[in-house]
């Protein structure tokens, strides 16, 4: 993702609050797992 302007990063909706969020540096191994926007969306899960 080296070079992507921040408009034109990937994109998901969580599944949780139904917003979208953006790709991170930090989910640049794991982003086919992200499933949710913040930690406290992933809490809420159950």
């Amino acid at each position: 993702m080296k070079g992507v302007k921040k408009q034109d990063l990937l994109e998901k909706i969580c599944i949780i609050c139904n917003r979208p969020f953006k790709w991170r540096k930090k989910w640049e191994k794991n982003w086919e797992q992200v499933l949710y926007c913040s930690d406290k969306c992933r809490r809420k899960k159950r």
